[in-house]
């Protein structure tokens, strides 16, 4: 129901929102690192997880080799990697020596790994682009737009917007603006060399890579809260999820009872039966968000090609849908990728699945993990999850997440591993 958030707003003065009005983001995640607080408790237990080497995410422990070999892009499937160099090139040439200085990191840099979704900045790695000139800010994201397929650039995009409209709302501009996101690049800019960019901030996090014509697009986190504008410049953006929540539960359907039991591994959000730990404070049900590079997390529910072929057919729509940020090309790689495993993919779900419940479910495979999940209220009044409250994680397992497993295998050749 459009307008539904509205509902859920604090007064004015409430102290949630009354003790950060008015804060600049540095004076806010001084804010948020409060010992005790909500935010404090996050900050405490993310911090020293980005320093732990890199491995990637596994559903064992078990790292396997082989699943990403480093091949130049099939034809027809490369990344738009000459526009990406241009638009890469003007962003720095419209920096100072400083700020230059200050945008780029090597391509294996460990700050890749700072990336957070929450409001706050609990790292401030590359350039905050609410403190640059509207000329970089609009060439950091023509470096976006060029990079991304247009339908993948709108819905990031449309994440940013929905920040900036929600801080109108609440009146936080200074922590909820549609500017409020890093920008960094890692690597030099280059045909066929690796480098890449990150964008993070509140509710959008995008990491890029490219490297012999191909690109790696993970970790991505996008959400929304709400998922709507329904006033001002942008009114009438809507749904950038309805695409991902009618497939879950058109999947769910489409099931046989039994098979919609073993899919179902928690009937509720928060259930008596979930071991400590299984809802975090910040991730919820997510297992695949921010600091959780090197995770374990074992699959569960049902396998894909045990499931009755329209299902079968909706899975791989949810994982072209998860991956929709990508060219058409790389992602005509990606699918086939994706594909290749379909026996080893598995789709759980946490909660209702009739149109109009709150749910979790998460696609599973060596080579990748799709996520989506309903939330509790943040910055609206709300202690259970709403369906205008979503958040969405996608990683690529087994070490491919920041491209690593490619970038890797290139200094290797190179002699520089």
């Amino acid at each position: 129901m459009s307008g539904e958030f509205r509902e859920y707003l604090f007064p004015h003065d409430h102290p949630r929102l009354a003790d950060v009005r008015g804060l600049d983001p540095y004076a806010y995640r001084e804010h948020a690192r409060t010992p005790g607080t909500f935010t404090g408790g996050l900050v405490e237990g993310w911090t020293p997880l980005y320093r732990n080497e890199f491995r990637g995410v596994t559903e064992n422990g078990t790292l396997r080799d082989g699943l990403y070999p480093l091949t130049p892009a099939e034809p027809g499937e490369e990344a738009p990697v000459a526009a990406m160099v241009a638009a890469a090139e003007d962003l720095l040439a419209a920096l100072s020596e400083a700020d230059r200085a200050r945008v780029c990191f090597a391509v294996d840099a460990v700050e890749w790994q700072t990336w957070a979704n929450p409001e706050f900045m609990q790292f401030d790695t590359g350039l905050r682009l609410e403190f640059q000139p509207p000329e970089v800010r609009e060439k950091a994201l023509a470096l976006v737009r060029a990079s991304l397929s247009p339908e993948g650039f709108e819905l990031a995009h449309a994440m940013m917007l929905i920040n900036g409209f929600l801080g109108d709302v609440v009146d936080l501009p200074t922590v909820l603006g549609e500017w409020s996101y890093n920008i960094a690049l890692y690597g030099t800019p280059d045909p066929r060399a690796p480098w890449g960019w990150q964008l993070y901030g509140h509710h959008c996090a995008v990491n890029c890579l490219v490297v012999e014509g191909r690109m790696a697009l993970s970790p991505v986190f996008l959400g929304a809260e709400p998922d709507e504008i329904d006033a001002g410049p942008h009114a009438g953006l809507t749904g950038p999820f309805a695409d991902r929540i009618e497939l879950g539960t058109a999947l769910m359907a489409a099931l046989t009872d039994e098979q919609r039991r073993q899919a179902t591994v928690y009937a509720q959000m928060v259930d008596p039966a979930m071991p400590e730990g299984r809802v975090h404070p910040g991730d919820e049900r997510h297992l695949a968000g921010a600091f959780q590079d090197n995770r374990v997390i074992a699959a569960e529910g049902v396998r894909v090609v045990d499931l009755p072929e329209p299902a079968r057919r909706l899975a791989l729509q949810i994982a072209e849908t998860a991956d929709r940020l990508l060219p058409a090309g790389p992602r005509a790689a990606r699918m086939r990728e994706i594909e290749a495993h379909l026996d080893e993919t598995w789709f759980s779900w946490i909660g209702g699945s009739q149109p109009g419940d709150v749910f979790y479910y998460r696609l599973q495979s060596p080579v990748l993990i799709a996520e989506l999940d309903h939330h509790c209220g943040v910055f609206l009044d709300y202690d259970t999850p709403k369906p205008f409250h979503i958040h969405t994680v996608l990683r690529t397992p087994h070490g491919n997440d920041y491209g690593r497993a490619w970038v890797r295998q290139w200094q290797e050749r190179a002699g520089t591993a």
